[in-house]
């Protein structure tokens, strides 16, 4: 998988969560999307440095 389809499926993986959350106020839900946003955070970094060793070699 490519780092663009990588990332859109963690995105995409927290939709319900995202949902349940705002639309609904479950508390549980909010904690999913953090941690979901952190590992999406985590993999964005790993991304970034990916791109920047590319990029200068």
């Amino acid at each position: 998988m490519n780092p663009y389809q990588t990332l859109l499926s963690a995105v995409l993986e927290m939709e319900k969560d995202f949902e349940k959350f705002y639309d609904k106020g479950n508390a549980a839900a909010g904690t999913r999307v953090r941690k979901g946003l952190q590992a999406l955070k985590s993999k964005a970094q790993e991304l970034r440095l990916d791109v920047q060793t590319k990029k200068t070699a």
